[in-house]
């Protein structure tokens, strides 16, 4: 079975795609397109588009077909997306560009529970990301995913994706102008994922324990986190100590599981409240 984001390398067409591609700015048929103008310039096998504002959980651009978004990426879209390194990274001042995730992943991402338990599903090997800059709040991110029978993505193909950059960002950002108020409607409030990971083992751990808890629940290690806070390797795996001892936890899956069951209580509360507001 042919793959269905297979670039016909032989192509002199992708001026014609491009062309289309325009004609279509100003259309909500506009991402849809834009994956398809990007399969002729790079292979692979998924596509993710989404917005990022500060917490609040992403917005899809593109699939918008329910039968296109599978249960896992609806469980990132409405938490895990909180632990994720590139939603992380662009929190952090990401810069505008072509990246792959291994390049901004923490250093121990792949022996976190979420990546275990959500990113695997994905069956990823590569993923690439477009990041573009919509407006001071709002950052577009366009994730191409490549499964094993792909590989990792080769050198021509991350080329192409950074020399055609400039050109996909002024098109988005163009799309976004006259069309971002068809998906805002659709935004959802950032107050529990806001308070999440603030407010993880809020009463039980200190606050440099809640800090270093999320660090290790994003994926970095004791060693990244000694670096990232300044302190030594010797006191992060003090405070880890006391972390599990304090949530009597002993291993990262069981305060993956407790941070989940914090992160539910939260969006609880807060549906509660909303519908305490409307009576």
């Amino acid at each position: 079975m042919q793959n269905r984001y297979s670039p016909d390398t032989q192509s002199l067409s992708w001026q014609k795609d491009l062309a289309s591609l325009i004609d279509h700015i100003r259309l909500r048929s506009f991402p849809k397109v834009l994956a398809e103008f990007l399969a002729t310039q790079c292979r692979f096998d998924t596509v993710l588009m989404v917005t990022f504002k500060k917490s609040f959980k992403p917005i899809i651009l593109h699939p918008t077909n329910p039968a296109e978004q599978s249960p896992t990426l609806h469980n990132y879209i409405n938490k895990f997306f909180i632990l994720d390194p590139l939603f992380n990274a662009i929190q952090d001042g990401l810069p505008s560009g072509v990246s792959r995730l291994a390049e901004i992943s923490p250093d121990s991402f792949e022996t976190t529970e979420y990546y275990q338990s959500c990113y695997k599903n994905f069956d990823l090997v590569d993923e690439i990301n477009l990041v573009i800059e919509l407006d001071k709040h709002v950052t577009c991110a366009i994730s191409l995913g490549r499964k094993s029978s792909l590989g990792t993505i080769t050198r021509a193909e991350l080329h192409r994706l950074q020399d055609l950059y400039p050109v996909i960002n002024s098109l988005v950002r163009q799309f976004w102008l006259s069309q971002s108020q068809e998906y805002v409607q659709y935004e959802k409030s950032d107050g529990a994922m806001k308070q999440a990971l603030n407010t993880f083992g809020s009463g039980v751990l200190t606050r440099r324990e809640q800090e270093i808890s999320g660090l290790i629940l994003q994926g970095h290690s004791s060693k990244a986190i000694a670096s990232m806070l300044n302190i030594s390797l010797g006191t992060v795996k003090v405070h880890r100590k006391n972390i599990h001892t304090r949530l009597n936890t002993s291993t990262q899956s069981e305060i993956f599981t407790l941070f989940l069951a914090h992160l539910n209580a939260l969006e609880g509360a807060a549906a509660e409240a909303a519908i305490a507001q409307s009576h």
